[in-house]
């Protein structure tokens, strides 16, 4: 685990130099079926890159502890930030906050503080059932991460976030905690289109990228109005590199009659 990701610094060191990576492990039997469709790695990555953090890998995995356990352990020592989303409900299912547990080799009980903000939240005794009450149980040494929607709270664990899967609750969360986060140079982003198609550009856009190695160029071939079209998107942290590489596409587009436009970022 590198040292932006070590305990107790997250919130006051500072990496603007350094590339700070994250994984995501999406767990649950409904994401691999395909009944549910996961919208949270693109917001998470988003975010992520705004504060310099780079979404590097992401995992999806059932609601099996074992490979919960064995994900979790692969992950959280090859990057700095781990997230991970679903299996922290009320229902049987549910297993990830053993999963954690049983990853970092510690206990795992009903949290005080997690109980009294359940208690508080549901008011009526009888409302806060013994399934609900399940949302309360965090690893030790676990400390809990806020969730403004619904109460029942997250928790980290070292470098790894453990947040809920619906879709407005990880929102929540995220923004809860993305104070706790080191981030390194965030990675910026120029899009050019052009009306060549991919297989024709592909020599020279290998070549361009050669020429600019501390950029990365990605080609994204589609077509528009029934004609082909390819998007090429250029991404670095050096703004001044990331300009040079773009005037250097674009005149290599120029010469190839590509007809290039750069698309505004939305």
């Amino acid at each position: 685990m590198s040292d932006a990701a070590a305990p107790g610094r997250a919130d006051t060191a500072h990496a603007p130099d350094k590339v700070v990576t994250a994984c995501l492990v999406i767990i649950g039997n409904e994401i691999l079926s395909g009944r549910t469709r996961d919208v949270n790695l693109q917001f998470l990555a988003t975010e992520l890159n705004k504060i310099g953090v780079r979404m590097m890998e992401c995992r999806v995995v059932p609601d099996i502890e074992e490979v919960i356990v064995d994900t979790v352990n692969e992950v959280r020592r090859k990057f700095d930030y781990v997230f991970t989303t679903g299996g922290i409900g009320p229902t049987h299912d549910d297993i990830t906050a053993d999963a954690i547990a049983r990853a970092f080799g510690v206990g795992i009980s009903e949290n005080a503080e997690a109980v009294d903000r359940l208690t508080r939240y549901y008011a009526d005794p009888a409302l806060f059932t013994a399934p609900r009450r399940r949302m309360a149980r965090i690893p030790h040494g676990g400390s809990l991460v806020d969730n403004p929607v619904s109460v029942a709270p997250g928790f980290r664990m070292e470098n790894v976030f453990t947040f809920a899967g619906v879709p407005m609750i990880v929102e929540g969360m995220f923004h809860s905690m993305k104070h706790l986060l080191v981030g390194g140079r965030p990675l910026l982003s120029r899009t050019i289109r052009c009306s060549q198609p991919e297989g024709f550009i592909a020599g020279p856009l290998g070549a361009v990228q050669q020429r600019h190695p501390e950029t990365e160029i990605g080609s994204y071939p589609a077509f528009r109005q029934g004609k082909p079209s390819v998007s090429l998107i250029i991404r670095g942290t050096d703004p001044a590199k990331l300009q040079s590489a773009f005037d250097d596409l674009f005149k290599v587009l120029v010469e190839l009659k590509g007809e290039p436009e750069e698309v505004p970022v939305s």
